[in-house]
């Protein structure tokens, strides 16, 4: 009897010595904001060349911080681009590489990106468009059941089409919104109070805010957009029209006056969220990142064109090429990152989840096609891996669209389905230096036919 209760109090001090030391370890980990901006074009952004408005706390992140100049999303449109940063597969393994009215939930049995900040102690919630299903199931489309402790945000991807819902969702449980609620706002706050309580609980958190902004309906709150559109009259006859089904969707007059109302709504309250860490003193333990889940568009109204929105790339939203894909990335860590660095290292959202194990010090899921950045982070380049290679794969009702990365060469391929008078077709190879032709203009795979042969080699292997 003696040596069972000697047994029980061993395996009592143990337990509670494991979680003393979880706890301490997790008090020493930074917290780690994650913003994801919504069809944020690579040119939207002043820090990044964007001229007709300003984006000045967005900006600090970067004069602050690290700018990358040759990072990704994880695929050319919203749901399979935060398929891959939740699971941290490229577009070849994900399970989904296209929206889908279905929305399909990740694989139960993966361990997920806020899985991995959970495993290390952290406090995790997540604020807007979660866009991988109906937050209000049972099932693995809830982001509850996905890691996340609280979850404030749209319904479905669609109902996250407008800013005047009538309902929202709140930890799996539908709540009403006031007739004319800008609801942006709302989710904001809810993002402000998590990390302020945290903050005061002196507990490490993961707080991702997938927001809506810029994405359609060009609904931007009121004061913002007339002082736009008293600057854009010469678009006064332009009427925005969106969908959000089954919630309103108001049109929109002068939607791309709305534009950098958005952003620079958005901007100010990224502004917010330094001015909370910096009251709480934990400005210097805690990591901001911020980017967007792809490249520009042009529903609802807005003029990306005007706007110069993917800062002269080719390509925007459900493109793989360089518009459509390569995203703003701005990383402000004051304690560790140099402030005003810069990086031109290739890396995407699959690369995330492994910088989230190396900093968390959490194993690497097996699924995990990333290489982590974290050592770019830290100014330790000459410790940074470098992928292979980078793939997305993007489809559609029109078309199979893939694209590969190595080194500076871009190769894409296009498989053309049958539509109408149309007969299915793949277009040629496409093959392109970003390093002299960053626009994608000149088709350089007829004189480069290893470089060519390599790539749809590993094309062909990932489609197997």
């Amino acid at each position: 009897m003696r040596t069972k209760k000697l047994i029980v109090m061993l395996a009592k001090l143990f337990f509670v010595a494991a979680i003393f030391t979880t706890n301490t370890q997790a008090q020493n980990q930074p917290n780690v904001i994650y913003i994801l901006a919504d069809d944020l074009g690579y040119g939207d952004l002043s820090c990044y060349g964007q001229t007709k408005f300003k984006t000045p706390n967005i900006d600090k992140l970067a004069k602050k911080g690290m700018k990358f100049t040759d990072h990704y999303s994880g695929n050319a449109v919203c749901s399979p681009s935060r398929a891959v940063l939740m699971t941290g597969q490229n577009p070849a393994h994900v399970f989904i590489t296209g929206n889908s009215k279905a929305e399909p939930g990740m694989d139960l049995a993966m361990t997920n990106l806020p899985e991995i900040f959970k495993n290390a102690g952290y406090k995790t919630g997540a604020y807007g468009k979660w866009g991988l299903g109906d937050t209000t199931s049972k099932d693995n489309r809830n982001p509850l059941n996905q890691g996340f402790d609280e979850f404030y945000g749209w319904k479905t991807q669609t109902t996250a089409h407008t800013y005047f819902p009538t309902k929202m969702v709140h930890n799996g449980k539908e709540v009403a919104i006031k007739k004319g609620t800008y609801v942006h706002d709302i989710i904001m706050d809810h993002a402000f109070d998590f990390i302020k309580e945290n903050a005061k609980n002196k507990q490490p958190f993961f707080c991702y805010i997938p927001t809506a902004i810029p994405h359609a309906a060009m609904h931007a709150p009121k004061k913002l957009h007339d002082k736009w559109r008293k600057k854009l009259p010469q678009f006064e006859n332009v009427i925005g029209t969106y969908y959000a089904d089954p919630e309103p969707t108001p049109d929109v007059i002068n939607p791309v006056a709305a534009f950098p109302a958005m952003v620079q709504h958005l901007d100010s309250q990224v502004g917010e969220i330094v001015k909370i860490l910096k009251k709480y003193k934990i400005d210097k333990n805690t990591l901001i990142i911020f980017t967007s889940d792809n490249g520009a568009h042009h529903e609802g109204g807005h003029n990306s064109l005007f706007w110069n929105s993917n800062g002269n790339l080719r390509g925007e939203k459900r493109d793989v090429y360089e518009g459509g894909i390569r995203a703003p990335m701005l990383a402000y860590w004051p304690s560790k990152i140099k402030a005003g660095s810069t990086t031109a290292l290739p890396s995407a959202f699959w690369d995330v989840m492994a910088t989230a194990s190396e900093l968390t010090k959490q194993p690497l899921p097996e699924q995990c096609d990333g290489v982590s950045f974290l050592p770019t982070l830290l100014g330790k380049v000459e410790e940074q891996k470098n992928a292979a290679y980078l793939y997305w794969k993007y489809t559609d009702w029109r078309a199979t669209k893939e694209a590969i990365r190595i080194g500076d060469f871009k190769g894409v391929l296009i498989h053309h389905n049958a539509v109408k008078k149309a007969p299915a077709k793949v277009a040629p190879f496409e093959l392109y230096d970003l390093s002299k032709d960053l626009g994608e203009e000149n088709n350089i795979a007829v004189k480069n036919p290893k470089m060519v042969s390599k790539m749809l080699g590993i094309i062909t292997e990932l489609n197997n």
